[in-house]
């Protein structure tokens, strides 16, 4: 069935949800992960994509997300600040750019930023943009098309939103906004010309069938970029006894993944720290991408490590 499937996704074929629950829950794992390895390499080449993000805005977010440290409504105390700093800004991206990262990242907390912070990080994206090589993306909240076009015109040319799980799940985490609003802004997003990149979270609670749901929805948006994170629970949100995933359904999620998006960057993301001893083999079964570093002064020696290992592996970084 595993072989089957694989040669329908081949020959242009796309997989249907009860296939994707099927290959879910196949007994050869090894022939599923060696599989969707394969599928990558045809679809998306041995091209490793890199991006990097800054905290622009942090805390003091109005909804209710369940899995978030930044939500007001919880008691993470989480660090707060309106916005970034210029300088510490654009210094953190001359650093991504200096170790040839390809994307730089503003994301802010809220439902959506204001018109004047949009104004400021506008300023910082022309200047960053005029004085250094690295593409720019932003994750900024449910914003309108007017607020879209304004970011593509200072040079942020992707826009993330993640759907986080599947429609029926998202309701269960979230009742601030629903996920006809985030599908709603990526739409914004594609109309203005920007690329887009929307994924989820797994290991909330959802079932495989949540997820196999979510994969099927970035598809039917046109998504080429999917960041999937793993749950890292955080003291006093409502998910904070979730308990980990087990290795094998992390990597089976990524299979499938790779199944029903064959050309998309599939990217780590939130929670590697939990998957760090699988990382390896998340990659051969379809991981192709990766949110690298963290957000401070240690930039450099986590991005170097994580190219390099990534290199061991017989990828190219792909650098635009």
């Amino acid at each position: 069935m595993i072989e089957k499937l694989k040669q329908k996704v081949f020959e242009g074929g796309q997989i249907t949800r009860e296939e994707a629950l099927a290959l879910a829950a196949a007994g050869d794992k090894a022939a599923l992960y060696a599989a969707a390895g394969e599928i990558r390499d045809r679809f998306a080449g041995r091209y490793f994509d890199t991006c990097s993000i800054v905290n622009a805005r942090s805390g003091r977010c109005s909804e209710n997300c369940k899995w978030c440290a930044q939500s007001a409504v919880f008691k993470t105390h989480v660090q707060e600040y309106e916005l970034i700093d210029e300088e510490s800004c654009v210094e953190l991206a001359r650093l991504n750019a200096k170790y040839k990262v390809n994307k730089f990242s503003f994301v802010t907390s809220g439902r959506a930023l204001s018109d004047k912070n949009i104004d400021r990080l506008r300023g910082y994206a022309e200047r960053i943009k005029r004085e250094m090589n690295i593409n720019l993306c932003a994750s900024m909240g449910l914003l309108s098309k007017e607020q879209l076009r304004r970011l593509k015109e200072s040079g942020i040319t992707r826009y993330h939103c993640n759907l986080e799980s599947s429609p029926r799940f998202f309701a269960t985490l979230c009742s601030s906004h629903t996920l006809e609003e985030k599908i709603q802004t990526i739409r914004a997003a594609q109309e203005v010309g920007m690329e887009v990149c929307s994924g989820g979270i797994i290991g909330m609670g959802e079932t495989m069938e949540d997820r196999v749901d979510l994969a099927l929805t970035v598809r039917e948006l046109g998504v080429k970029s999917i960041p999937m994170n793993v749950l890292n629970p955080i003291p006093g949100t409502p998910l904070e006894g979730m308990p980990p995933l087990a290795d094998d359904e992390v990597l089976t999620t990524v299979a499938v993944f790779r199944f029903i998006n064959p050309d998309a960057f599939l990217r780590f993301a939130g929670g590697r720290v939990l998957i760090a001893h699988i990382e390896e083999e998340a990659i051969k079964a379809g991981i192709n991408s990766a949110i690298l570093g963290d957000m401070l002064t240690t930039v450099g020696s986590k991005v170097m490590e994580d190219m390099e290992k990534v290199q061991r592996l017989g990828f190219t970084i792909e650098n635009e």
